[in-house]
């Protein structure tokens, strides 16, 4: 079972309806805690990739034996680096350290070099 969507370039409302999307499809087949935590890590991936990369990003999600996997693909090379922010920073640079401290494993592959790369979590158990 899977699900994909396209974003455009610098398009962050897109980041709401893509949560609004991820939500609706793990009504019935996960746990309200993990879609919850899915939620708020697809929208810190999409967002990342929206505004780090000044490109557009592909979004999916599957489930398969008991594991839910989000992928968010951009169209830049440069890897993401995890920030740890200071009080000062208000809530930027947030992101990654939610999905270091949220999934069950998280990562970051290389499409082709010089063609993107995917930055992806996963969450274990959860379905129903």
């Amino acid at each position: 079972m899977e699900i994909s969507r396209s974003v455009r370039r610098a398009d962050l409302k897109a980041v709401g309806e893509i949560r609004r999307s991820l939500r609706e499809w793990l009504r019935h087949r996960c746990r309200t805690d993990a879609a919850e935590v899915a939620e708020l890590l697809v929208t810190e991936l999409v967002t990342n990739a929206l505004v780090h990369t000044e490109q557009g990003a592909e979004v999916s999600a599957s489930l398969a034996a008991a594991r839910l996997r989000v992928e968010v693909r951009d169209y830049a090379s440069r890897r993401p680096r995890p920030y740890v922010p200071t009080a000062d920073d208000g809530t930027h640079g947030r992101g990654l350290m939610l999905v270091q401290a949220l999934a069950d494993a998280w990562g970051v592959d290389v499409v082709e070099p010089g063609r993107g790369k995917v930055v992806w979590f996963e969450l274990d158990g959860g379905l129903a």
